[in-house]
């Protein structure tokens, strides 16, 4: 399962490469901003068909495709193409991020970024990676020596105005800085290699961080939703540290 999902990051990246050298078409999902391209339908397809090839009887859940059910355990949760909007405007910040998942629990996490060829890697109870060097999250444990990332839904509404609110708190607890990169798996891997202390961001889907949610706690990090409650797949939104910031983070979250 571990070559699997390693294999198919590899392939799905190689496409993506391909396709960023061109001029590619993107459509709108729902949202104005939510944008799909070329890349990442193909990206999509060919993850698929190696995990099908091997495991066809485990259910998929994916970002383009939606959900493929079968009576299994296990469940692939794929984002073929993380970071989309940045991927069109040739903005060098996306990934492929695949996670299997057994009875809702994550077992295996890769996140393949192809342009910088770094793959993040964790499999349950076995620790983090980061191309085969094993990796933890920060020491770092107060947010005034803190580096945090922030990540934002496309509506322009209530969500923005809040998570603007909130970076507002962060800075007025005099953090080094805070960035925003357009992929949330990235971020998570980054917070999880200790390259940010902290992560937040108000709406996500499953597929947004199955992935990174398994790399960070590899790595020693902790993850939760913005509320603080249990990690779970479903969780809409999520707060994710080096866990030493943690109750901090969450403290001016829910201000």
């Amino acid at each position: 399962m571990k070559a699997t999902a390693i294999k198919a990051a590899k392939e799905a990246g190689k496409i993506i490469l391909r396709y960023y050298s061109k001029n590619v078409n993107a459509t709108s999902k729902g949202d104005t901003y939510n944008l799909v391209t070329e890349a990442d339908l193909a990206s999509e397809n060919k993850i698929i068909s190696i995990i099908k090839s091997r495991f066809p009887d485990h259910s998929l859940l994916t970002e383009e495709s939606g959900e493929e059910i079968h009576k299994s355990d296990y469940c692939w949760v794929i984002d073929p193409l993380d970071g989309t909007n940045n991927f069109y405007h040739k903005f060098p910040m996306f990934c492929v991020s695949i996670a299997l998942y057994k009875k809702g629990k994550p077992l295996i996490g890769v996140v393949f970024d192809p342009l910088k060829k770094e793959l993040f890697f964790a499999e349950k109870n076995r620790g983090a990676f980061l191309n085969n060097k094993k990796i933890n999250v920060s020491n770092v444990n107060k947010l005034n020596k803190s580096l945090l990332v922030l990540g934002f839904y496309y509506e322009r509404g209530l969500l923005m105005r809040k998570s603007l609110g909130q970076m507002k708190k962060f800075f007025y607890e005099n953090v080094h800085g805070i960035r925003r990169t357009g992929s949330a798996a990235l971020d998570l891997c980054y917070t999880a290699c200790g390259r940010f202390d902290g992560y937040w961001e108000l709406k996500l889907n499953p597929w947004d961080f199955a992935a990174g949610s398994l790399i960070i706690t590899e790595a020693g990090g902790r993850i939760t939703d913005a509320q603080g409650k249990r990690y779970s797949l479903m969780m809409k939104n999520v707060a994710a540290s080096n866990g030493k910031i943690h109750k901090h983070m969450l403290k001016i979250l829910n201000e």
